[in-house]
């Protein structure tokens, strides 16, 4: 078993995870999510989503079969899916007796210290309330050429957790975990349990993979498990069609891949 520190937990639940060819949503994975996540609420861990999807599911309601490189077309796509995203969260949580709070974010609420300080306090001030709050970049504004834009959740995520105090941060996927090697090509990978330093070994292995919907790939979890590490916080990398996944990892049970923090 593990010893985590779970008082306040952010979950990031990327594309792939989130994705269904059939409906673009896998709604019973939600609703899952949502039943986990509020009865370790009632057991007194504070939680935040980070969600992926907004954009992946605008993509299933117009009929593109990959993410689109035009910005424009991406922001259509953010703007058509974020509300059913939210709509879908909504219902998951409202069914367990929940209130949810949707936060969308640019790099550029980070780097703004008047609007840092009012986000530090909005997410605080929903959790004493006991609202979930579900966080995601806001795709229809947050480009290059507008607001700054994040690149992929995973670095948000990081970010997020950094920035409320989280002790653990959870990186829902479509893998078990960091493997020694690529797994689709070699039979014998072994899954990494722990890590507890990011050597270039590491970042090696984690190469770069990633899919027609979803940016980012192993690399970019890498990336933020550096950040969370440096700043004390877990980071576990897990599958989130495994069942129970969330209350499983928080109540620890060794899924995934931890990476420890450096715990001050």
């Amino acid at each position: 078993m593990r010893s985590l520190r779970t008082n306040r937990v952010v979950v990031k639940i990327g594309t792939n995870t989130l994705a269904s060819e059939v409906t673009g949503l896998n709604y019973v994975l939600i609703e899952s999510i949502a039943e986990q996540i509020s009865r370790l609420k009632r057991q007194g861990t504070e939680f935040i989503i980070v969600t992926s999807g907004a954009i992946g599911l605008g993509c299933t309601e117009l009929s593109l079969r990959e993410r689109p490189e035009e910005i424009v077309l991406r922001q259509v796509c953010a703007a058509i899916g974020q509300s059913k995203v939210m709509e879908v969260y909504h219902r998951a949580f409202e069914h367990y007796g929940g209130i949810v709070a949707q936060i969308l974010l640019t790099y550029g609420d980070f780097k703004d210290e008047s609007k840092h300080k009012n986000l530090r306090n909005g997410i605080n001030e929903l959790l004493r309330l006991g609202v979930t709050p579900i966080i995601n970049e806001n795709d229809v504004v947050a480009t290059d050429e507008i607001a700054g834009a994040f690149g992929d959740n995973d670095s948000l995520s990081a970010m997020v957790s950094v920035d409320v105090g989280a002790g653990l941060l959870i990186l829902l996927t479509d893998v078990n975990g960091l493997y020694d090697d690529d797994p689709k090509d070699n039979d014998g990978a072994r899954l990494i349990k722990t890590v507890t330093e990011i050597t270039p070994e590491i970042k090696v292995t984690a190469g770069m993979t990633g899919s027609g919907l979803s940016v980012g790939g192993m690399k970019t979890k890498i990336d933020a498990a550096q950040v969370c590490m440096s700043a004390g916080c877990d980071l576990v990398i897990a599958n989130g069609r495994v069942d129970a996944v969330i209350r499983r990892i928080v109540e620890g049970e060794e899924l995934g891949t931890l990476f420890h923090g450096r715990h001050k």
